[in-house]
C-alpha cells in the first residue's frame, strides 16, 4: 500500500532582508518559516534509508538559501520556496508554507504578520 506522510519543519528562525519599505530590506528583521510537506513515504519507512524520503535538513537549507534574496512581499517569499522546494522534489503532493515577519515595522502590539499558501 503506498502511503504519504507530512514532512514538517515548524518555526524555523532566520534573520532577512524583506519588507516593501526601503529601510526593512537594509535593515533586515527576524522571520519564521513554517514548512509542511505531503510526500511519498511507503519506500523510507520499509527501508530506513534517508535517500528513500525527503530529508528535512535540505528542506532546511532550501529555505535558507530562498530567504537570503531579498523580496517585496512575504506572499512573493512564501512562493520561491514552494517553486525551489517542487523544483528539487517533484514528487512532493501538497502542503503548505508559512512565513512570519515577528517585528514587523507597524505602531502597534502585534505578535507577527504571516502568509501561507497550500496547496494539493
Amino acid at each position: 500500500m503506498a502511503m504519504t506522510g507530512t514532512i514538517e519543519v515548524n518555526g524555523l528562525r532566520l534573520f532577512a532582508r524583506h519588507g516593501v519599505l526601503d529601510q526593512e530590506r537594509r535593515v533586515g528583521n527576524t522571520f519564521e518559516v513554517t514548512v509542511h510537506l505531503r510526500y511519498p513515504i511507503s519506500e523510507a519507512m520499509l527501508s530506513d534509508d534517508v535517500a528513500s524520503t525527503l530529508n528535512y535538513a535540505e528542506v532546511v537549507d532550501v529555505v535558507k538559501e530562498v530567504m537570503a534574496t531579498p523580496s517585496r512581499l512575504l506572499e512573493r517569499v512564501a512562493y520561491r520556496i514552494y517553486e525551489t522546494l517542487l523544483h528539487r522534489w517533484p514528487d512532493i503532493e501538497g502542503g503548505s508554507i508559512t512565513v512570519r515577519k515577528l517585528t514587523p515595522p507597524i505602531p502597534a502590539q502585534l505578535k507577527d504578520v504571516a502568509i501561507t499558501i497550500e496547496w494539493k
